[in-house]
């Protein structure tokens, strides 16, 4: 498998757990610009270094001050409403990747109302960062398969992803590929029923062909 590494691009990674670290370490490994953040980015050192000269750390109003390419969204679902309203003048035109899943029993209640709702929670997401381009990836995957499946060249996983337009499908599109996954496009925003917690491709780690056809059963 030829990765793609010809269009670097600085990603801010907000949320630094196990996705959005691992993920971080990956995208650096591919050469991309990577910027962990948290509220204790000192925190991050030890993240840092495993992940080479590609990476920094920093808060998160410096991340997005750092006018990146591209967002990772990988914290509670909790989060999304005050990160949203606090740094809106900071993400407009930007693709924001949403790796959040809405878990009421750590959530609480917005992220049972949007259980409860017709709304799905990348609709969700992609309201409240609504000057953004929102996709919605990396929140199906095991993060064991997420840190020991990269860069699979003989047995490559498929990581299914919608997207609001063409250029947030482009964008996370080259960004799934550059780590040695297979992106698996399902549709937009309105698709992503399929990828939403306890449903058919939630926690689900295969190939393409495995995943296309869960998808299209009924």
């Amino acid at each position: 498998m030829n990765l793609k590494r010809e269009n670097k691009m600085k990603i801010g990674i907000i949320g630094s757990g196990k996705i959005g670290g691992t993920l971080g370490k990956h995208w650096s490994k591919a050469g991309h610009k990577v910027l962990f953040s948290s509220r204790h980015p000192n925190e991050l050192n030890d993240m840092v270094r495993e992940s080479g000269k590609n990476a920094k750390a920093v808060s998160v109003a410096e991340a997005f001050e750092a006018n990146a390419d591209v967002y990772l969204l990988a914290t509670p679902f909790k989060a999304i409403n005050e990160t949203a309203e606090v740094f809106a003048g900071e993400y407009g035109n930007k693709v924001i990747i949403d790796a959040t899943n809405p878990y009421p029993e750590r959530d609480g209640e917005v992220a049972q109302e949007v259980r409860d709702n017709n709304r799905n929670a990348s609709e969700y997401t992609a309201l409240k960062f609504n000057t953004a381009v929102t996709a919605k990836a990396f929140n199906t995957i095991h993060h064991k398969d997420l840190k020991n499946r990269a860069f699979d060249e003989a047995n490559p996983m498929a990581v299914p992803f919608a997207a609001q337009d063409a250029k947030s499908r482009k964008v996370t599109e080259q960004l799934i590929s550059d780590i040695g996954f297979v992106p698996l496009y399902v549709g937009d925003l309105g698709a992503t029923n399929a990828m939403e917690v306890d449903e058919k491709l939630y926690g689900v780690s295969t190939d393409e062909q495995e995943m296309r056809s869960l998808l299209q059963m009924s």
